[in-house]
């Protein structure tokens, strides 16, 4: 099996530990991780993600611990994010159906596509979608960040997705038969609780979206129907889900068990927890 994990991060900013727990948690356990962004430009994590004094609205507390924000630093002053993947250049973009000769450019995406994501399954073992408030902007419903799941999906692959990625799951669907990858599964999420009133901030952008542009729990309970299960653990420290091949956490505060359960997915055959 490759030791190889694709990492998909927001251009618009990514809450650092998020990353960095599950990478360390990955890489102690001799795995590689790359990273990929939807158009080729380094990913940033969001300032108060290694800002000891950033008390979190929600929870009325500081939320980044000084262990969060030294290792935040670390991996910010390192070269990692110097290498990235361009998802638009490996991943075909699906044609307007009102372009000229639409069912040949239609028949042509699906093709370029499955070779796509049979080289991305073939490279890599497992797939990382890493949260923080950049993904509603340019991950959740960006149609190349879909077929990356996808691929992974359809391989029956460990998909791994914390906080706001775990968004593009819902959103990630056949084409054809347009239902959610999660229906009838078992995950956790951003729970109503903790959504911001105001202040959904992004890098790169005056933009201040006040509210999420969704409620993560209210997309997730329906994305999964009558058969599966919405698990917000609220008043629980952690939240973290696995029903393979999905391994979901709530927030920040999970990301380093979220790391433990990936190991243990990869490792040891782990295809449930948490439920």
């Amino acid at each position: 099996m490759s030791k190889k994990i694709l990492a998909i991060l927001s251009e618009y900013g990514y809450w650092g530990i998020e990353l960095v727990a599950p990478l360390t948690k990955l890489e102690e356990a001799g795995y590689t991780v790359e990273f990929i962004t939807p158009t080729g430009k380094k990913a940033e994590a969001l300032p108060p993600s290694y800002d000891t004094t950033y008390i979190d609205p929600p929870l009325g507390i500081a939320v980044t611990t000084p262990q969060a924000a030294e290792m935040v630093k670390a991996f910010e002053a390192s070269n990692r994010l110097d290498e990235r993947i361009n998802m638009s250049e490996i991943i075909p973009e699906r044609p307007y159906f009102s372009v000229p000769n639409f069912l040949r450019e239609f028949e042509k995406y699906f093709a370029d596509v499955k070779v796509a994501q049979e080289k991305l399954t073939e490279e890599y073992a497992a797939l990382l979608v890493v949260g923080g408030s950049g993904p509603i902007i340019d991950m959740v419903n960006n149609q190349r960040v879909h077929d990356i799941i996808l691929a992974f999906y359809k391989k029956n692959m460990p998909i791994g997705a914390i906080c706001y990625g775990v968004a593009p799951l819902v959103f990630a669907r056949d084409f054809n038969e347009r239902i959610s990858i999660i229906r009838g599964k078992h995950v956790t999420g951003h729970c109503i609780e903790y959504d911001y009133h105001d202040g959904t901030g992004f890098l790169h952008t005056d933009l201040n979206m006040g509210p999420p542009p969704y409620c993560l729990e209210y997309i997730l309970a329906d994305a999964v129907g009558p058969e599966g299960q919405y698990h917000g653990n609220f008043g629980k420290e952690t939240s973290v889900i696995v029903d393979y091949p999905f391994i979901t956490a709530r927030s920040l505060q999970c990301a380093f068990e979220f790391g433990d359960q990936f190991v243990a997915v990869l490792d040891q055959g782990v295809k449930r927890y948490g439920w």
